[in-house]
């Protein structure tokens, strides 16, 4: 599945107030430099509307770089990079009990050499991925995301979200069948394109 890119504007501010500090060590540039964007689709896809992913990202890489010491570099680096991205947007999602905004999907830029249609139709499918994510609990959400989206290995994710294998696995198995679930009613809901 392709995913929208996080917008490469606001990476660039978020890069320059994160980067811009005496503290920014090499490896944090290098992290955020090849991984702003993964970040940022991440807190997306957890459930973080569009007005807070700069702010959130940014709290992500505060927290990377107070930990950077204790990475494993034989490790893979973004299932490490989405347990905090998780915990962060756990934190948010507890803390956004008190607003009252409405979750949605931006206008996509047009992209060059598709049909308005086809734009359209990648649009809606997007805006049914993201409201049938939600419809997942928070935990499984993340198993989900990490297997079925970034492709990682249960182990990674077991070893990134502190739980067992087995865990993940049977997380995963239920993410599957509330987001099939889920697609299915959404679609019913909206008819035929």
């Amino acid at each position: 599945m392709r995913v929208r890119a996080a917008n490469p504007l606001v990476v660039a501010a978020a890069e320059e107030r994160i980067l811009g500090s005496a503290e920014a060590t090499g490896g944090l540039r290098d992290l955020f430099r090849g991984h702003a964007g993964y970040v940022w689709n991440t807190l997306r896809r957890l459930g973080v509307p569009p007005a807070d992913l700069e702010d959130l990202t940014h709290d992500v890489f505060l927290r990377v770089h107070r930990h950077l010491a204790q990475y494993d570099p034989t490790r893979a680096v973004r299932p490490w990079l989405f347990g905090f991205a998780f915990r962060v947007a756990s934190q948010y999602r507890r803390r956004a009990y008190r607003r009252h905004e409405v979750f949605g999907e931006p206008e996509a830029a047009a992209h060059a050499g598709t049909t308005p249609e086809e734009q359209m139709a990648a649009a809606e499918d997007r805006a049914l991925v993201l409201e049938a994510l939600q419809a997942i609990e928070l935990g499984r959400r993340a198993v989900f995301v990490l297997y079925e989206i970034d492709g990682a290995t249960m182990k990674d994710i077991g070893d990134s979200l502190g739980i067992p294998v087995n865990t993940a696995y049977s997380r995963l198995r239920v993410a599957r069948t509330e987001f099939t679930d889920a697609v299915r009613k959404l679609r019913s809901g909206r008819g035929p394109r």
